[in-house]
């Protein structure tokens, strides 16, 4: 059985102790389409217009091969290159992510990027000791902007982003987000917004969407 979607994800990209200076020179919140539209579910297809024929075919069921793992992710526009490695969901429910700030996560119970479904990749946006994170200029991201995802094959799939947007950690859409059914898209998640001292992390998460490139 498949592990639930990371209940609290909101804090997937918290930052341990103070935050970076990139806070001090924000780009807008968003840019391109609404996350909303962009992740809308589909419309139901119409019924057909006759009962349609019946058919016979093989009892056993078709395998479909699961695609490799992506192993690295690249922004050529904002200077990303990442290694990605594959990790789940911790104790706490959060989606487990790589300490290491140069480093992202794909998550692994959901799809692999290409697949139909949302493939979700998340890093930290900073951290104390370590800096700034690889994922950080994701706040910089803009409609148009390529993204290409290498996997374990050494193939490379190349993606378009289609929509960024700061959204508070509470109000994520969590079962879209992390939808395994609808159209492949790409989900890069880091953390944003203001630092909040108190719970040592942020109060937002930078939610970039993009879209495969024929």
């Amino acid at each position: 059985m498949r592990p639930a979607v990371a209940v609290a994800v909101l804090g997937v990209a918290v930052a341990v102790g103070v935050p970076a200076g990139w806070q001090l020179t924000r780009e807008p919140a968003a840019a391109g389409a609404p996350l909303g539209q962009v992740l809308a579910e589909p419309a139901p297809s119409p019924p057909p217009a006759a009962a349609p024929t019946v058919t016979t075919r093989d009892a056993a069921p078709t395998v479909v091969p699961r695609r490799p793992e992506p192993v690295r992710l690249a922004v050529p526009a904002l200077g990303v290159e990442a290694p990605v490695e594959p990790v789940g969901v911790r104790d706490d429910g959060q989606m487990a992510i790589p300490d290491d700030v140069d480093r992202v996560g794909w998550y692994r119970f959901g799809p692999v990027p290409g697949d139909d479904g949302s493939a979700v990749l998340a890093g930290h946006v900073d951290d104390r000791d370590q800096g700034l994170g690889e994922l950080a200029p994701l706040r910089a991201a803009e409609a148009g902007a390529e993204v290409v995802v290498t996997d374990a094959a050494g193939t490379a799939t190349r993606w378009r982003v289609v929509s960024r947007e700061q959204i508070d950690k509470q109000a994520l859409p969590l079962d879209r987000l992390f939808a395994r059914e609808g159209p492949p898209r790409l989900v890069l998640v880091t953390c944003g917004g203001e630092f909040l001292p108190e719970y040592g992390g942020y109060e937002s998460n930078v939610v970039v969407v993009a879209e495969p490139l024929p």
